[in-house]
């Protein structure tokens, strides 16, 4: 997984609002394959390799419902090491009869796509060799092709299921945003990352560190001049970005003020959102 180690800048975790804990923990165990790092009453830290948070899932006392037509979340996307193991999720998928929303080969990736109770949409997917990705004038070729479900399939030899392996890490994340523009340059100049797809429609931009084909997707869909989703309402509470030393760490936060966007810091920590809300929390690589 060089792409989601240092010296690159990643998603390490994703921290979603739920309505109800109790559900959602028996989905992300049961049907997803996490296990849980520790809970408490109202929260839970998911993980599947039994140290590294990988999803944190938190059931306020005023929880509200999912709102429309909002920024936030259109998808979180759980990479495993091997197609083999993307094999037997979707087996395990068909076995269980929960229903899919998609499945889709992105020439860069194949991937299958499933929302949680909640609906918050989540792609599980598998790389293939960065060495096989295509680059156009500094953009990574990506489509959107049918899947080959029997050849996937196939890839799983009647192994049983197990839970996700322990190699697995976040993608990336894909975000609803209300202004693309805004969005660009608050990833590319504020955090560092580069543009590495505008033509995949008028509406979506992809942007990532290292030469990956994606850390984080933007899209306008749904949200186009969108507000941001009420405090404790159904949807994504914050994600963390992982950046490579300390140092960077504070560039980032420094370009992020002069560019007039809101930064917080406390506990050896910082917090920011971008432009359409979305909160972010920056960690640097080793902290848990």
């Amino acid at each position: 997984m060089k792409f989601h180690q240092k010296p690159v800048t990643y998603v390490g975790s994703v921290h979603l609002i739920v309505q109800d804990l109790k559900r959602s923990l028996s989905f992300y165990q049961e049907t997803i394959g996490m296990k849980v790092l520790h809970q408490s009453e109202g929260k839970a830290v998911l993980t599947t390799d039994g140290q590294t948070p990988l999803l944190t899932i938190e059931q306020p006392e005023n929880v509200a419902a999912k709102e429309r037509n909002r920024t936030g979340l259109y998808h979180f996307a759980i990479l495993v090491p091997e197609r083999s193991d993307l094999a037997k999720v979707l087996l395990h998928l068909l076995q269980t009869g929960y229903p899919l929303q998609g499945a889709s080969d992105h020439l860069v990736s194949e991937a299958i796509y499933l929302a949680d109770p909640d609906g918050h949409g989540i792609e599980i997917y598998m790389d293939r060799p960065s060495e096989s990705w295509t680059w156009e004038d500094k953009e990574i070729v990506m489509t959107t092709e049918a899947l080959d479900g029997e050849g996937l399939l196939a890839e799983a030899k009647g192994e049983s299921w197990t839970g996700l392996p322990s190699g697995t890490v976040m993608g990336h994340i894909h975000l609803q945003v209300s202004d693309l523009d805004k969005a660009e340059k608050f990833y590319c100049e504020g955090l560092g990352f580069d543009l590495v797809n505008s033509k995949y429609g008028q509406s979506a931009r992809f942007v990532s560190s290292g030469g990956y084909h994606h850390h984080i997707g933007l899209n306008t869909w749904h949200s186009a001049g969108a507000p941001a989703p009420t405090q404790n309402t159904v949807g994504l509470k914050l994600y963390t970005l992982v950046l490579p030393t300390e140092e960077e760490r504070q560039n980032a936060v420094q370009q992020l003020q002069q560019m007039g966007e809101w930064v917080t810091q406390e506990n050896g920590t910082a917090l920011t959102k971008d432009p359409s809300g979305n909160h972010i929390q920056l960690l640097v690589y080793g902290d848990k």
